[in-house]
């Protein structure tokens, strides 16, 4: 388990020993917001892991005040698309090594309401919160097309999805108002483990070992944006992201 906070880590590195009655689990600290973070978790997988079978890039922020990671991206596409690009990068010849193999992006349904700013990916010229979120996840997606093209004829494939409303700590940054209407709509959200669900569905279901670079919610294929599907626009991001982290990835 990757974890930006150790003390965490540890507690529910407990919590999954004791509930699961595998040994075998351990942590690693990772902070997707600062690459030299995510270089020295790479090279510790790659140096003492002998396959990576599945990777889950999961980790997110959401409507947090505008912030920079620290390598001088928007918090958001910095954290949400640009670590977890640069952490598929680090991982992959591993990865291509452990066949079968999948990767999953934990994206959201607010996709939907994004857009990719090709221009001002950092929002320097001007911030909204929600649309950078949304663009954010919108970036999950695309990234994940072009991943499994890319992969194709590897023995590795690539799916994203939304996980549902779940009651994390992802909403700490709504706005007080926010946050009451997400209490009053509770009954209506799934619990982690809830939440979870499609996301191992998309890791280890037989099912859909072909179905490489689609997107699914509640454990099922399900319709994006027609702004997911923008293979032109994918392949724009793609070459920017490479470019802002300094890699070479064809």
């Amino acid at each position: 388990m990757a974890c930006r906070d150790m003390e965490k880590a540890e507690a529910s590195l407990k919590e999954v020993i004791e509930a699961s009655g595998n040994q075998n689990v351990v942590t690693s600290r990772l902070d997707l917001s600062d690459s030299k973070s995510i270089r020295e978790f790479a090279e510790k997988v790659n140096t003492e892991e002998k396959q990576v079978n599945i990777l889950i890039n999961n980790a997110g922020v959401m409507v947090c005040p505008y912030g920079k990671t620290a390598d001088g991206f928007e918090m958001q596409i910095g954290v949400n698309h640009m670590g977890h690009f640069l952490l598929t990068y680090l991982l992959l010849d591993l990865i291509k090594r452990s066949t079968p193999a999948r990767i999953v992006s934990v994206s959201s349904m607010a996709h939907q309401w994004g857009t990719i700013n090709l221009e001002d990916i950092n929002s320097e010229k001007s911030y909204d919160k929600k649309k950078a979120y949304s663009q954010s996840k919108l970036a999950n997606i695309l990234f994940t097309r072009s991943l499994a093209k890319r992969l194709e004829g590897t023995g590795v494939t690539a799916y994203s999805l939304h996980p549902g409303v779940v009651q994390t700590e992802l909403w700490r940054h709504l706005s007080k108002p926010q946050q009451a209407a997400m209490w009053i709509i509770k009954p209506f959200t799934k619990s982690s483990v809830q939440g979870a669900q499609t996301t191992i569905y998309c890791a280890v279901d037989p099912e859909i070992e072909t179905e490489s670079g689609k997107y699914y919610s509640d454990c099922a294929p399900a319709n994006c944006a027609r702004a997911a599907m923008d293979d032109d626009v994918a392949q724009r991001l793609w070459e920017l992201s490479c470019k802002m982290l300094n890699i070479t990835w064809e």
